[in-house]
């Protein structure tokens, strides 16, 4: 099974991923691509540079390319977890694969604010206009270069409402990896 994430910035989804690790699957972020492209042109990674790489690779190698990459590296029956899934065209390269399945991680906009100031991530918001900013800078492309988050969780299968406690959320994913067997 391959499953991949979509949400807002602090959603959880990094959280979920780390789950779907503890329970064998494999694991691993469209951001990657980035991470390892801005090690190479000498980058730091901050959130800014982040998104302007992940930019840069989508107009040089397509919209889908860094699912494209990420798939590349994973064997074909392999249980693996994605993500950072931000764009549509990065569903269309991991539907490729028949047992894809897109999630959407969702949660209150108070609560993922709470969650980023919590983690000290590098790169993220430094007060609470910047991180509101961020996220509407993130909702709509205006290319096939950019993050498109709405017409990407528009292609979700499932919602994970992450609004509870930890213990809450891992209950979830497990009542959903019974369902799908």
């Amino acid at each position: 099974m391959l499953v991949g994430l979509t949400g807002r910035n602090a959603a959880g989804k990094t959280t979920i991923v780390e789950w779907f690790r503890d329970i064998g699957f494999g694991a691993g972020s469209c951001s990657n691509s980035i991470r390892v492209w801005l090690a190479e042109q000498g980058l730091d990674e901050s959130r800014e540079n982040l998104i302007q790489g992940g930019r840069t690779l989508r107009e040089q190698g397509g919209a889908g390319v860094l699912a494209e990459m990420l798939l590349a590296q994973i064997g074909v029956d392999e249980n693996y977890a994605i993500d950072s899934i931000r764009t549509p065209a990065e569903v269309e390269a991991l539907q490729e694969r028949p047992d894809f399945l897109l999630l959407e991680v969702q949660a209150e906009r108070e609560a993922r604010w709470q969650r980023l100031l919590n983690r000290g991530r590098t790169g993220d918001a430094e007060n609470y206009e910047q991180f509101v900013a961020q996220e509407q800078a993130e909702l709509e492309a205006a290319d096939d270069s950019g993050q498109a988050l709405n017409a990407t969780a528009e292609m979700s299968k499932l919602i994970i409402d992450n609004n509870g406690t930890l213990d809450e959320l891992y209950r979830s994913l497990k009542e959903l990896m019974e369902l799908l067997g």
